[in-house]
């Protein structure tokens, strides 16, 4: 066995489930699922848990999170393996290698950021200080999209704050988010972190256990909400980012060919499975063709395949549900006379779900291709003639996660910019995220933040202490 496999082989089961390759269909390992009655149990370690983490200081908190991360470097290459063989990404680009180093700069970030205790009013006769406690035990429910870096993003804040965490993966993603949990559970005492591995009836479970006081989704609305009905019970806390379908707007005076490169990760990191991905893309008739032809120039350099190829830096789509959504939205764009740039060809009779990198021309607004979140490799481009509507239309979805605008005069983008519903806008890139940044989204994209300062307050109780 490659010393690469080790960890692999130590996170998958004897039997059950199978966990195939989504770019070649080979059967990588196996899961056995829980079921929601199982639950409790993992719940009840958790609770035990979480009293003698809490009393330990922040300080012996940060150093476990710091070797954490230590660990996470030790194991890189595994842990790259692993979510390449699972998730479909590839090991290099903005891929495994690159989610792995993530985690490690998150754990590292989250831990040495500071939260110091807030003095409110000290005039010499009122004293009143601002804290902030553990809630208890926070149910973390990942997706299969980034499964590790995601895991981190919930995983960490929750422990420095002193709460520990009960993780539920993806079944789409479970080794991944086993493989990162093994790694950095390693240095954390029993109970701290537990997973358990199941379908969407398990997370409802875990949700709906009132012992959870904290509970961090990241998935589409449609879940977003259910967790909201089933959290309702016990008034649980909650952060929902529940993705989006981020508009970018380019002006007339930007240069296609310097913003070519930009324009293509934003799109298609990730192969555009990532939440703040941007995924309708309004141009000014002025310079449209110019940048249609740049971005087609740009995509065609972007070699895709099996992800362990060194050579590839985009892989498949992780599973066959989203590899109908996408080719859904296309042919829809088809039949509706859209211009098919490149792409759009997939080969249903090839291994794996690779859809091919797509770019769609000439396209209506109202489109489905335009209207409704794809979370694949087609982008869709529409053509405006007047700033004021493109503005309305980039606004016109009920998702607000991410924006961007394209301009070579910074003043004149933010200007735009700040008009833009959405939890982030983005000038001249899309999609970038920054451990010390808070993130989060806008209208049904989701509330509460994650990263820095905000993100410690999120996963925790302010106490007020005056006298």
């Amino acid at each position: 066995m490659e010393a690469r496999e080790a960890l692999l082989s130590r996170v998958s089961a004897p039997s059950g489930t199978k966990i195939k390759d989504p770019a070649t269909g080979e059967v990588i390992g196996h899961v056995e699922f829980a079921h929601p009655g199982d639950v409790a149990a993992a719940v009840d370690k958790a609770v035990a848990a979480q009293p003698a983490w809490a009393a330990r200081s922040d300080e012996e908190r940060v150093a476990l999170l710091l070797r954490a991360a230590d660990n996470i470097e030790a194991h890189a290459e595994e842990l790259a393996y692993v979510v390449s063989r699972e998730q479909g990404k590839t090991l290099n680009g903005l891929g495994a290698r690159f989610e792995v180093q993530a985690c490690a700069i998150w754990l590292r970030s989250t831990a040495n950021t500071p939260l110091p205790v807030e003095v409110l009013v000290d005039d010499g006769t009122n004293h009143a200080e601002l804290h902030y406690r553990p809630i208890g035990v926070v149910g973390a429910i990942t997706p299969w999209n980034w499964p590790m870096i995601i895991a981190v993003w919930q995983i960490a804040p929750s422990l420095r704050m002193g709460n520990t965490v009960v993780q539920k993966p993806s079944e789409y993603t479970t080794l991944s988010g086993l493989a990162v949990a093994e790694v950095i559970g390693e240095v954390l005492p029993a109970g701290v972190l537990t997973v358990i591995a199941g379908a969407g009836d398990v997370g409802e479970a875990l949700v709906r256990d009132r012992r959870v006081g904290k509970v961090m989704f990241t998935g589409s609305v449609k879940t977003g909400m259910k967790v909201v009905e089933a959290s309702a019970g016990n008034l649980s806390r909650l952060t929902l980012e529940l993705g989006g379908n981020d508009a970018g707007i380019v002006l007339p005076d930007a240069d296609p060919q310097a913003i070519a490169e930009g324009l293509f990760w934003g799109a298609f990191i990730n192969n555009g499975q990532t939440c703040a991905a941007l995924k309708r893309l309004y141009v000014a008739d002025a310079i449209y063709d110019e940048v249609v032809d740049a971005l087609a120039g740009m995509t065609a350099k972007i070699p895709m395949g099996v992800g362990l190829d060194e050579g590839n830096l985009l892989g498949p789509l992780q599973n066959k549900m989203q590899w109908n959504v996408v080719n859904r939205l296309v042919e829809d764009a088809k039949a509706r006379g859209a211009r098919i740039v490149m792409g759009g060809d997939p080969d249903p009779g090839a291994p794996g779900f690779f859809y091919p990198k797509t770019l769609v021309a000439d396209i209506d607004n109202s489109a489905p291709l335009v209207q409704e979140e794809q979370f694949g490799p087609a982008l869709p481009i529409i053509r405006y003639t007047d700033v004021e509507q493109a503005v309305e239309w980039a606004n016109g979805v009920d998702v607000g996660l991410g924006a961007s605008v394209w301009s070579a005069d910074r003043d004149k983008a933010r200007e735009i910019g700040v008009r833009l519903q959405a939890g982030t806008v983005w000038l001249n890139s899309h999609g970038g995220v920054d451990p010390r940044i808070p993130f989060g989204g806008a209208k049904h994209s989701g509330y509460g933040l994650e990263f820095g300062v905000d993100g410690l307050k999120a996963v925790s109780v302010p106490q007020v202490v005056s006298g």
